[in-house]
């Protein structure tokens, strides 16, 4: 099996183990039932925690990611919605989802996210799509120790300048909580209540809203902000 894990780039970071097939099945099935209850308009807001792997490419495992439950998630959607709209508020860039989506005018992707020597280390404020997509990948390197009113002050404009110009007929929300103050892995110091602001935010726009989990990595605070 070794050179089929070096193909899909499993082990290190993204290690094989027992159940990893059933945990796929539960993280992408998720994202997929939730699309598919917003299209039916059987729910306005459907919430899958155990989702928002957004490192995971379409053949390989980055990140701790090893599926990408989110681009399922968005394709189910495009099936009813002309323009999808995905914003990612996990401390790490979302490449996967973006470069699935990187030529296309129909997903916006929006990422705030730490840049520079950090993983992924995409995510360059120049990075804007191609082709079709160019101009529909928006990228918002910041800087450490982020705190709620610096992102709310970054978060607010750009969200609301988006949903004016875009017109999404649904939105994606990953909601890492590796943003939060305190993470192991994170270098931002929101709370829970600035990170529960920008929720509120793409909320009162009252668009078909799928929720994503994502990173998070002091478990404490994670279970804070997901209830």
């Amino acid at each position: 099996y070794k050179p089929q894990m070096q193909r899909f780039n499993v082990g290190e970071d993204c290690p094989v183990f027992d159940g990893l097939y059933e945990f796929c099945q539960l993280s992408a099935g998720g994202s997929v039932a939730a699309a598919v209850k917003l299209n039916k308009q059987a729910s306005e807001i459907c919430i899958n925690w155990g989702g928002g792997l957004h490192h995971a490419k379409k053949s390989e495992a980055s990140g701790f990611c090893y599926v990408n439950d989110i681009v399922l998630g968005i394709l189910e959607l495009l099936k009813y919605h002309q323009r999808v709209l995905y914003i990612d508020i996990d401390v790490h860039h979302g490449d996967g989802v973006e470069e699935a989506f990187y030529t296309t005018d129909r997903v916006m992707t929006v990422s705030f996210h730490k840049y520079g020597e950090y993983f992924p280390g995409t995510g360059d404020l120049r990075d804007i799509g191609a082709g079709k997509g160019k101009y529909y990948a928006v990228n918002i390197p910041l800087r450490d120790g982020m705190d709620d009113e610096a992102y709310e002050s970054i978060f607010v404009p750009i969200i609301s300048k988006v949903m004016e110009t875009f017109q999404p007929s649904a939105v994606v929300l990953q909601c890492g909580a590796d943003s939060l103050t305190g993470d192991r892995l994170g270098c931002f110091n929101l709370t829970v209540k600035g990170h529960g602001k920008c929720v509120e935010f793409v909320k009162k726009y009252n668009l078909p809203f799928m929720m994503v989990g994502g990173g998070g990595y002091t478990i404490r605070n994670v279970s804070r902000a997901w209830t």
